[in-house]
C-alpha cells in the first residue's frame, strides 16, 4: 500500500487564502444565482425585458460551464465521475513530471542564470554591506565562533587517529630521499641555507661569549685526571678564547672556509640522496625510527593541542589577535569590492559560472525532487493544497464567465432580433 507524505503548511496564512477563497467563491456562486432569478422573472418577455432574459440565460450557461472546468481540476463535479475530471488527484504524477520538465527547460538554463547572477551584483552588494562596521563585525564574530566551534570538536583521539592511521603509512609508503634530496639542493641553489647559517654563528658566537663557565665546565670535565688544574684552567682559557675567535671569524667572513665546507658538505649530501643508494638506504631507516618512536605521536598531539588553544582563546577573545586581523581583512576587502570595478567582475564572473557549472551538474537532481515530492503527496490532499493557493484566482474565471456569457447572449439575442 502506497504510503503518502502529509503536505505542510502554514496555519494562519491557510486561514487567511480559506477565507479569501470562500469569500471569491461566494461572488461567483451569488452572480450565478442572479442570473438564475433574473432569467426565471423575465422569462416569456420580449423587448428589453428579452434582451435581459437572453442575456441573463447566456450568463447562466457560462457561469455553471466555467464552474464545471474549474471544479474538474479538483474534484469530480457533484460527485459525478464524469470522464477528464478530478484531474490533479487522478494526473498529480504527470503534472508534477510536467512541472519539473517545465522549469528545467525555461528556468535551468545557462544564459538565464549567468544573466541573473551578473544582473544582481552579487559582489557590489556584498561589498556595500560589508563596508559597514557593524556587519562586519558581524562577520567576523560569527566566523570566529564556528571556528571556535569546530576546533573544539576536533579531539585529541581524532589527531591520533590520523596521525597513526593516515599519515604515518605515507609517509612509510613515500620515499624521503628524493624529498630530502630536492628540497636541500633548491635551498642551496638559492642559498637559502646562508640565512640559517648565519642565524646559527651569530647566536653561538653569543652564547659562547656569555658562559665561558659553562664552556669550562664542558672541557673540564674531558680533561686527563692526571693534569693539574692550574695546566687545565690555561688550556680551557686558551681553547674558549680560540673557539670564540674563530666562531667570530665564520661569522664575519662570508667566505670563511668553514662556511665553504659546510656548503661543499651540504651539496655532496644532496646528491648523495638523490644518487646514492647507501645515503637513501640509511636516510630511510632513519625515517622509519622516527615514526617508531612514540615521541612522534604525543609530540603531534601536543602540538595540536597548544595550536588549537591558543587559536581558541584568541578566536574567543573580541581583542584577540585573530579576531583583530579578521576584521582587519573583511575591511580590506570590503574597500576592494567597492573600489575596484575588475575585481567585481571577476567575482560576479566566478559566481556565474560556480552557479552555471551546479545546474548544469546538478539540475537534474533539483528538478527531480518535484516530482519525487509531488508523487509522496496525496492526490485530495494534494488538489486541496492547490486550491487553496490558486483557487481565489480560479474563481475569476467564473466571474468572467458569467459576466462575458451574459453580453455574448444579448449579442446573440440582438441578431437574432435583427434577423428577423
Amino acid at each position: 500500500m502506497a504510503s503518502f507524505q502529509m503536505i505542510a503548511g502554514d496555519p494562519a496564512a491557510d486561514a487567511v487564502r480559506r477565507t479569501a477563497l470562500r469569500r471569491m467563491r461566494t461572488v461567483a456562486g451569488g452572480l450565478l444565482l442572479l442570473a438564475a432569478a433574473v432569467y426565471v422573472a423575465t422569462l416569456g418577455h420580449d423587448g428589453v425585458l428579452g434582451f435581459v432574459n437572453a442575456g441573463a440565460e447566456a450568463s447562466m450557461v457560462g457561469a455553471i460551464a466555467d464552474w464545471f472546468a474549474v471544479t474538474a481540476l479538483f474534484r469530480h463535479p457533484l460527485g459525478l465521475p464524469v470522464p477528464h475530471t478530478a484531474l490533479i488527484p487522478r494526473r498529480k504524477d504527470e503534472l508534477g513530471k510536467g512541472l519539473e520538465d517545465f522549469v528545467g527547460e525555461n528556468f535551468l538554463q545557462e544564459d538565464i542564470i549567468r544573466d541573473r547572477i551578473l544582473v544582481a551584483r552579487i559582489s557590489e552588494r556584498v561589498g556595500g554591506w560589508l563596508a559597514q562596521p557593524d556587519n562586519a563585525r558581524k562577520v567576523v564574530d560569527e566566523v570566529a565562533e564556528v571556528a571556535a566551534i569546530a576546533l573544539g570538536k576536533v579531539r585529541d583521539d581524532h589527531i591520533e587517529s590520523l596521525v597513526k592511521d593516515a599519515l604515518v603509512p605515507r609517509f612509510r609508503e613515500e620515499p624521503i630521499s628524493p624529498l630530502l634530496g630536492g628540497l636541500l639542493g633548491e635551498a642551496m641553489r638559492d642559498d637559502l641555507h646562508h640565512g640559517l647559517v648565519d642565524l646559527a654563528v651569530v647566536e653561538l658566537h653569543g652564547w659562547l661569549v656569555d658562559n665561558p663557565e659553562t664552556v669550562a665546565e664542558v672541557l673540564g670535565e674531558r680533561a686527563p685526571w692526571w693534569t693539574p688544574p692550574s695546566v687545565n684552567d690555561r688550556v680551557i682559557a686558551r681553547l674558549h678564547k680560540e673557539l670564540v675567535r674563530w666562531v667570530g671569524d665564520i661569522r664575519d667572513d662570508p667566505q670563511h672556509r668553514a662556511r665553504v665546507a659546510l656548503d661543499s658538505m651540504l651539496r655532496q649530501l644532496a646528491d648523495d640522496l638523490l644518487e646514492d643508494p647507501g645515503t637513501q638506504e640509511r636516510a630511510e631507516r632513519l625515517k622509519d625510527r622516527l615514526l617508531e618512536h612514540p615521541a612522534v605521536l604525543s609530540t603531534a598531539i601536543s602540538l595540536w593541542d597548544a595550536l588549537r588553544r591558543a587559536l581558541t582563546s584568541s578566536l574567543r577573545d573580541p581583542a584577540g589577535a585573530v579576531r583583530q586581523r579578521l576584521l582587519t581583512e573583511a575591511r580590506a576587502f570590503a574597500d576592494r569590492l567597492t573600489t575596484e570595478p575588475a575585481l567585481r567582475e571577476r567575482l560576479d564572473g566566478l559566481a556565474a559560472d560556480a552557479a552555471v557549472f551546479a545546474v548544469s551538474r546538478y539540475g537534474t537532481e533539483v528538478t527531480a525532487v518535484i516530482t519525487h515530492t509531488i508523487e509522496r503527496w496525496d492526490g485530495k490532499e494534494a488538489a486541496d493544497r492547490i486550491e487553496l493557493h490558486v483557487g481565489r484566482d480560479l474563481q475569476f474565471i467564473r466571474i468572467n464567465g458569467t459576466i462575458v456569457g451574459g453580453l455574448v447572449g444579448v449579442l446573440i439575442h440582438a441578431i437574432s432580433v435583427l434577423l428577423h
